[in-house]
């Protein structure tokens, strides 16, 4: 494997998904509400999707360093780990994830420049907030704030974020609107908290499902999810969305099925199945709205 396969494989693409919904929900609302601007909309998205690099980079960087990562750890075996196989070097990821907030950093002041300086304080509390994670001194990740975390900066931070590039005023109307995905994104982080108890009690990790119990962490994914498709299910007959909306619940069947399975265990690759819940759920959020921003 090459060396930039590696890097590839080390940045975890397959998460930016994610990212590229919260954007596009954002951006889609602002479409809603007047003109849409494509150059201002890739910046962002690009933007996003470097710090999101980073993140994962620096995230794998101090998980090793602090030994919560290892070859026998679970998130080792079902993906890629390029740092952990030997393949990179710790010092090569950290410079390559400084590269990155490096790029993101740039896009960011291209697009305070042109469309707000507010955006310039959403950037960084990103970076603050990427960085912090899992490193010292804060190290919140390991002090059961991760899930509030990642439900604040793919929810709140990132749909205003990009609707403020579209708009250059922030909405209440898109911070409803971000509450749904931002939950289930923060799902991935806690249904692996929630099977990975007994190693994180090992390495002395203070999370969510620790606090609460495995099963009561199991009771807290499922209320999130009814909860996530309530909140669409409510905004769609109420405001702001529309009716369109509901093709949401078309992935209400991929929900229903992992929530089976782990009524009796929860399966090593839950946090990716998690995400394939959310990719689908964002997809078609996203699909919903271009109705309204074509008219």
């Amino acid at each position: 494997m090459s060396l930039y396969q590696n890097w590839f494989l080390a940045s975890r693409p397959w998460s930016f998904s994610m990212t590229a919904i919260s954007v596009s929900v954002g951006a889609a609302l602002g479409a809603m509400a007047g003109d849409f601007s494509w150059p201002f909309y890739l910046v962002t998205l690009a933007g996003m999707i470097f710090m999101h690099a980073a993140t994962n980079l620096m995230n794998d960087y101090y998980d090793v360093l602090s030994g919560v990562d290892y070859q026998e750890t679970s998130t080792a075996q079902y993906r890629p780990h390029p740092l952990l196989e030997g393949k990179l070097k710790p010092a090569q990821v950290r410079i390559g994830a400084f590269i990155l907030y490096a790029l993101s950093a740039t896009a960011g002041m291209y697009l305070a420049a042109f469309r707000g300086w507010a955006l310039l304080w959403i950037g960084l509390i990103g970076i603050f907030a990427s960085i912090s994670y899992t490193a010292p001194p804060f190290k919140y990740k390991y002090k059961a704030l991760g899930e509030l975390s990642v439900f604040l900066m793919w929810g709140p931070l990132m749909v205003e974020g990009a609707y403020f590039v579209q708009r250059q005023t922030f909405s209440m109307e898109a911070f409803w609107v971000s509450l749904p995905f931002g939950v289930l994104v923060a799902l991935v982080l806690l249904i692996n908290n929630t099977r990975d108890i007994g190693h994180d009690k090992q390495k002395g990790i203070i999370t969510i499902p620790i606090l609460i119990g495995q099963r009561n962490g199991f009771r807290l994914y499922l209320t999130l999810v009814i909860v996530a498709y309530m909140g669409i299910l409510w905004m769609s007959v109420f405001g702001p969305l529309d009716l369109w909306s509901l093709i949401v619940f078309v992935s209400m069947p991929l929900a229903i099925r992992l929530l089976k399975q782990m009524r009796y265990e929860i399966p090593l690759d839950a946090d990716a199945r998690t995400a394939q819940l959310d990719t689908a759920f964002g997809v078609l959020l996203v699909i919903s709205m271009i109705p309204g921003g074509l008219l």
